[in-house]
């Protein structure tokens, strides 16, 4: 398990449900290596980002689902959308799901980069004129896309709604009334299936690289964030 420790340490960060045998543990160097060199299942092609259990209990597909998010603090539902977009339209799927936010919106960049923090850092900034931050993240598509430490949610809190391109590159909107982007996942040929499920739902593994965590911040500059972190 050396080699593994050593890989995972250094390139990938797993993710496995606590006091359960991870699906990593016995393989060999070369098993390891042709697993997380598959990067199409199917239709399906993945980003650099993320890979999913040896075992494959989920196998990664496209497609969304209607969910909820329950707010037990506030004792309130929002509706959810979640959708996963193969590699090649991933990211336009995800600029196209911004519109609906309007003119003006909230940024939070998510970071896991720091491997002593638990979970992820969220970094704010408010009031970002959309075609300034669409321009931005068009420079920045490749570390939005392939980084598996790096998330980004999108918000505008006056409707409110949100869209969020996580770290598992999911594509998930929360809010009331979805109608129009339920419109532009099925135009895009993004199909609903309320019984698929998600990478994030097994075991997987994350990927990440010192190169993505300097582009990381780059990006916290080019949209004025100051916030440090690690």
């Amino acid at each position: 398990m050396g080699f593994l420790k050593k890989f995972f340490r250094n390139v990938f960060r797993d993710e496995v449900a606590p006091h359960t045998t991870s699906s990593f543990d016995r393989l060999s160097s070369d098993e390891l290596e042709a697993h997380l060199g598959v990067s199409r299942y199917g239709k399906f092609a993945l980003t650099g980002a993320v890979r999913p259990s040896y075992d494959l209990q989920v196998v990664p597909s496209q497609g969304y689902r209607h969910d909820v998010y329950r707010d037990e603090e506030n004792r309130s539902s929002v509706p959810v959308l979640m959708s996963a977009a193969s590699r090649e339209q991933l990211f336009e799927v995800f600029m196209e799901l911004l519109d609906p936010l309007g003119g003006v919106v909230d940024v939070v960049l998510e970071t896991s980069h720091d491997r002593n923090a638990k979970g992820h850092v969220d970094l704010y900034r408010e009031h970002i004129d959309m075609p300034v931050l669409k321009s931005t993240l068009y420079d920045f598509e490749d570390l939005l896309v392939n980084d598996g430490c790096t998330g980004i949610a999108v918000l505008n809190p006056g409707i409110p709604q949100e869209v969020q391109f996580d770290e598992h590159k999911l594509l998930i909107v929360y809010g009331e009334d979805l109608d129009e982007y339920e419109q532009i996942l099925q135009d895009r040929d993004v199909p609903c299936n309320d019984q698929m499920r998600f990478i994030t739902e097994a075991e997987h593994v994350h990927s990440s690289s010192e190169m993505y965590r300097q582009q990381f911040e780059q990006l916290k500059i080019r949209l004025g964030i100051d916030s440090h972190y690690g």
